[in-house]
């Protein structure tokens, strides 16, 4: 069986293949403000989830066509500062505001999935999940945070930070799921795979 994920997040992929398993990726392309707007004054969770279902449903038919057999991961982060949803800044001087905000607090970082299953070419399970997970941060210095944002590195990634990269210099802690915040929570996905019948250690790569 297959295992799909629906992300070009290098993070995610990272995760993954650490944890035992070497996905096809299959980036969706989602609009994900045309979704989010789409959506009815949804709660953190389910704006979350629902962001991480589109993104699965928009690769399926492209999976199925392939695989006869697999099972379809969307992902969706976004950090939540005093009730304020931050998804990715993509321009410095966003980053450096939210940094402004996040710097010697905490936020809530919440990470919306989706299952979907294929069998016999066609979709027939799938289950969705959300996990929050919170992150307290350090306070970088105006020269710290500069170069943080000069590498790139938060402009593309929820809430503006990463905790596997140069951004884990300025989280101070978290208080729950390590996997999640870097952007797919392994717990969570492999409840949401047993929910439509897929044991996760069947998907491992297999050991030498």
């Amino acid at each position: 069986m297959h295992f799909v994920l629906a992300s070009a997040s290098p993070a995610r992929l990272g995760v993954l293949r650490a944890a035992g398993i070497e996905p096809s990726v299959v980036v969706s392309g989602v609009d994900e403000d045309a979704v989010a707007a789409s959506l009815t004054d949804p709660s953190p969770s389910e704006l979350v989830t629902a962001l991480a279902l589109a993104k699965a449903e928009a690769v399926l038919a492209t999976v199925a066509r392939t695989h006869t057999e697999a099972v379809v991961v969307g992902c969706d982060s976004m950090l939540s500062i005093g009730g304020e949803m931050m998804g990715k800044p993509g321009e410095p001087e966003i980053a450096q505001k939210r940094w402004a905000q996040m710097a010697g607090g905490s936020g809530e970082l919440l990470t919306g999935h989706a299952v979907l299953r294929v069998e016999n070419g066609e979709r027939t399970r799938q289950a969705t999940g959300s996990h929050a997970t919170t992150v307290r941060f350090g306070e970088p210095s105006p020269h710290e945070l500069a170069a943080y944002i000069a590498t790139g590195e938060p402009l593309a990634v929820a809430g503006a930070f990463t905790l596997d990269g140069r951004g884990g210099w300025f989280v101070e802690g978290i208080d729950g799921d390590p996997s999640s915040v870097i952007g797919i929570s392994l717990p969570l996905t492999r409840r949401l795979l047993a929910e439509v019948g897929v044991s996760v250690v069947d998907l491992w790569t297999p050991t030498r």
